[in-house]
């Protein structure tokens, strides 16, 4: 379920962000050429630092207005614990919540990862095939996990280091795959439960959410 070697993403951006901009390069792309410039302008010794501008330097249209604002989430940022930006982050959750929205099953097998890890209630962990998928779909992705996913947003998200992205107690985790796009790779019913329950001791307390 590992995303891809993040220090090879690293090095590898770092390099392209460092390299010589040749006039010949600039006159082929000058807006990415810019950028490339930005990125070499603005690094600094600590790669950790650099981050964004790395995953930029891989990136054809950056959102980096966006990403700035963005990359700072429980747990870490970001670029640096998953290799991707919080744009392309926020692309994957919203086509996400549109799939679950709209009840098409077609759509949401888009977004999987093959194979699923799919953990049951009772803990069992069972890595499934596309067919696999397609046959245990309706218990894999009942109304409660639908209902969750039509729920998913960026600022609820918490990262863990050259493991993904999880959300609700690790009830989801998306993963990068080798095209460096998001996808879910973990679906936890159990951790769905739990997060439920704690949602439900947490409201009893006072401590939930307020609904405007």
């Amino acid at each position: 379920m590992n995303p891809r070697p993040l220090p090879l993403l690293l090095c590898g951006a770092l390099a392209v962000a460092c390299s010589p901009v040749t006039n010949e390069q600039t006159a082929e792309d000058p807006a990415r050429q810019r950028l490339l410039q930005t990125v070499e302008a603005e690094s600094s010794p600590d790669p950790a630092d650099n981050c964004l501008l790395m995953v930029w330097s891989e990136q054809e249209e950056p959102d980096i207005e966006f990403d700035r604002a963005h990359d700072a989430v429980k747990g870490g940022a970001v670029s640096c614990a998953t290799g991707a930006s919080p744009s392309q982050f926020e692309a994957a959750i919203s086509a996400l919540r549109e799939a679950a929205s709209s009840g098409n099953k077609a759509r949401l097998l888009e977004h999987l990862g093959i194979p699923l890890l799919y953990i049951t209630d009772e803990g069992e962990r069972r890595e499934l095939t596309e067919d696999q998928v397609d046959e245990l779909f309706d218990e894999v992705f009942d109304a409660r996990m639908l209902d969750m996913l039509q729920r998913l947003d960026l600022s609820q998200m918490t990262v863990e280091k050259d493991q993904g992205a999880f959300f609700e107690l690790g009830s989801l985790w998306l993963v990068v795959d080798d095209s460096g796009q998001p996808r879910v790779m973990t679906v936890n019913r159990q951790a769905l439960a739990e997060a439920a329950v704690a949602a439900r001791e947490q409201a009893e307390r006072g401590e939930g959410t307020r609904l405007d």
